[in-house]
């Protein structure tokens, strides 16, 4: 939750010398975004499905940036710093850190997000 406060103080830092209604809807977007990202990873939890983080990672990014600017922002601050954090404190490969890097960029670009989806994930997801 305080990462969501930072992004969206952060935001309005960021858009503080853009027109006002444009710098609200940047800062909103972003806090969308954000919100976006953190069902995704809560679905991920609760779907405890095996091979499937890379879809949760593409539909995250996807769903933020689909609000615009600020929600794709907000995907890639978030995707970055997750990466960044499991790659330092987990010890995780550079390759499955490249792997997801690869799924968030689909997913913030547009790609669709299936495209990761493991077979029998359950269609709630």
């Amino acid at each position: 939750m305080r990462l969501c406060v930072c992004f969206v103080l952060l935001s309005f830092i960021l858009c503080a010398d853009a027109d006002l209604g444009q710098a609200g809807r940047f800062a909103w977007d972003a806090a969308g975004g954000a919100w976006d990202m953190f069902k995704a990873y809560r679905d991920m939890r609760e779907a405890n499905y095996k091979n499937a983080d890379k879809y949760f990672h593409a539909r995250g990014n996807y769903d933020a940036a689909q609000r615009g600017p600020g929600g794709a922002w907000a995907a890639k601050v978030i995707s970055d710093a997750r990466e960044r954090w499991q790659s330092d404190v987990s010890g995780r490969g550079a390759e499955d850190t490249r792997a997801d890097q690869e799924a968030n960029a689909w997913g913030r670009n547009g790609g669709d997000p299936n495209r990761y989806r493991p077979a029998g994930l359950p269609s709630k997801y």
